[in-house]
């Protein structure tokens, strides 16, 4: 299984498949960091060990396990497709900085990735549709325990798992839901809602993580504490808290159709409009009309448009991945030229043409 089929097709598997309350959770993503005994870490290891931890990882999976895991080097990709990967969610921006000799195998329905070297030597990764903390975690859990088998952990009886930033140490599982709350970022309850949150120990990002925004309202909710509490523990409060927010976000969704549907249909319409017939689509307006899109959808206001296109449209709105589809690099004004254009395409407004051929007089 070669890394172009990664980088063909925009929509993972498990992104056309649906889990529960998939209206407001996106996807469940569980993420396991795990570090070698007898090799520094990441941040302070020689390329030989680098290299030694690589082979370890991969022997295990690749020669033991045998379970159809594809194999990339960073440094052997070009920036562009280590973008389409971190794009993807398949990868971690930071797996992306080729210099850091790290390598991702990838799980032929996408739902697993395990990085190494990254910030730690083995970062394990699978994400399930909708909201599924337990089943995700069940997978992830049975990769780790394959690992450990084979490989020895870096382990302590009081500290737990060992790992290059301390506040992964512990379990050093990170728990997320990737959610979509329009309503409360329409009605700014959300401002009000995530200082309360993060003082329960539960982190609210942009859809990429720290540091990244929350373009289209989609949020990542995820738990800070990886040290004194067990795994399900944590799946726990991060699953308490993500009902809760589902329960916030569906009452908000409500008093915008009772105190104002008509100017909410309006909204929800215009954004349907514009990501229908718009010439010039920059990326931030795209994230926002297919928020609102998705919203009337959710709410049977807008019937005839399918939702997996616009989850395959979150993907192709990327800059990575527009001028991956065009083969050739594109300027900011080339790429909001070339976005609009596939969003007429793909929503069967426009028939389509040659993916290199770029109109900048439209």
């Amino acid at each position: 299984m070669s890394i172009e089929k990664f980088m063909r097709d925009a929509v993972t598997p498990w992104m056309t498949a649906y889990g529960e309350h998939s209206d407001i959770v996106m996807s469940t993503r569980i993420r396991l960091a795990r570090n070698l005994t007898g090799y520094r870490f990441p941040i302070a290891f020689t390329e030989e060990e680098a290299m030694a931890v690589d082979r370890a990882v991969t022997g295990v999976l690749l020669d033991t396990m045998q379970s159809g895991y594809s194999y990339t080097k960073m440094s052997d990709l070009p920036a562009l497709e280590r973008q389409v990967l971190v794009e993807k969610h398949l990868i971690s921006p930071q797996l992306a900085i080729p210099d850091r000799h790290g390598a991702v195998l990838l799980s032929e329905d996408e739902t697993i990735s395990v990085m190494v070297n990254e910030e730690d030597h083995i970062r394990i990764q699978c994400i399930y549709p909708g909201l599924q903390l337990e089943d995700s975690y069940k997978q992830a859990d049975q990769v780790d325990d394959y690992l450990e088998k084979e490989l020895p952990y870096a382990f302590d009886e009081d500290f737990g798992y060992l790992t290059s930033c301390p506040s992964n140490t512990g379990t050093g599982m990170r728990a997320s839901v990737m959610m979509h709350l329009p309503a409360l970022t329409m009605t700014k309850q959300i401002d009000r809602i995530i200082p309360a949150i993060s003082r329960l120990g539960i982190i609210v990002r942009g859809s990429y993580g720290e540091g990244s925004e929350a373009p289209g309202n989609v949020y990542q909710v995820s738990n800070q504490t990886t040290l004194g509490k067990t795994e399900q523990e944590i799946l726990a409060d991060l699953g308490n808290i993500a009902s809760r927010l589902i329960g916030h976000e569906r009452k908000s969704r409500e008093l915008l159709l009772s105190k104002s549907r008509i100017a909410l249909e309006n909204r929800l319409f215009r954004s349907l409009g514009t990501i229908s017939y718009a010439r010039l689509l920059p990326s931030g307006e795209a994230a926002r009309c297919l928020s609102d899109v998705r919203l009337g959808i959710d709410l049977g206001i807008i019937q005839d448009v399918d939702m997996s296109i616009l989850n395959e449209l979150m993907i192709f709105m990327q800059a990575g991945f527009l001028q991956q589809y065009a083969s050739t690099e594109l300027s900011q004004e080339e790429r909001d030229i070339f976005r609009a254009k596939l969003f007429r395409e793909r929503l069967n407004v426009e028939k389509s043409s040659p993916p290199t051929e770029i109109n900048t007089e439209e």
